[in-house]
């Protein structure tokens, strides 16, 4: 072999794979956090879009009433497709109603939360929910599919 060869040493190689081992180990877990951040403005935007539809359809659709089915605001055409399924972005939906009854008026609850709240694969930290009031909760929210009311969590600063 010649003294004169060109190219990369293996020690050389190494140290390339070090440092962007180490770079990598420090920006992975920053793109995971800003995912989680992501998933958590998207699922507040889906419950005021929610929210939006639901006033729509008790002054159209619902004869006062509000919507019981993410579906039936996806038929009236007031969300889309996705949301409509009851998962977009890394949450699951729910919503519920109670109709207008003995000088009680009509109410619903709609609340978000993480598909995984836990691990390296979580998809947020927070749960949300909105209710009649327009009011976002965020934080541990108790919510029963079909209710029209949840509990737990506080009122963000919106």
């Amino acid at each position: 072999m010649k003294k004169n060869q060109k190219g990369f040493s293996l020690i050389e190689l190494l140290i390339v794979v070090v440092i962007i081992g180490i770079i990598a180990a420090i920006a992975i877990p920053n793109l995971l956090a800003a995912r989680r951040s992501a998933n958590e403005g998207s699922a507040i935007s889906s419950l005021r879009t929610i929210h939006g539809a639901q006033m729509t359809y008790q002054a159209t659709a619902g004869s006062g009433n509000y919507a019981n089915a993410l579906t039936d605001l996806s038929g009236q055409q007031l969300i889309d497709t996705v949301l409509a399924s009851g998962t977009k972005s890394g949450y699951n939906f729910t919503i519920g109603a109670a109709a207008a009854a003995s000088g009680n008026p009509a109410t619903f609850a709609s609340a978000g939360a993480p598909t995984t709240a836990t691990g390296i694969t979580a998809t947020g930290t927070r749960s949300f929910a909105v209710s009649t009031e327009g009011v976002i909760f965020a934080g541990t929210i108790t919510h029963a599919n079909g209710d029209s009311t949840f509990s737990g969590g506080s009122a963000l600063n919106n």
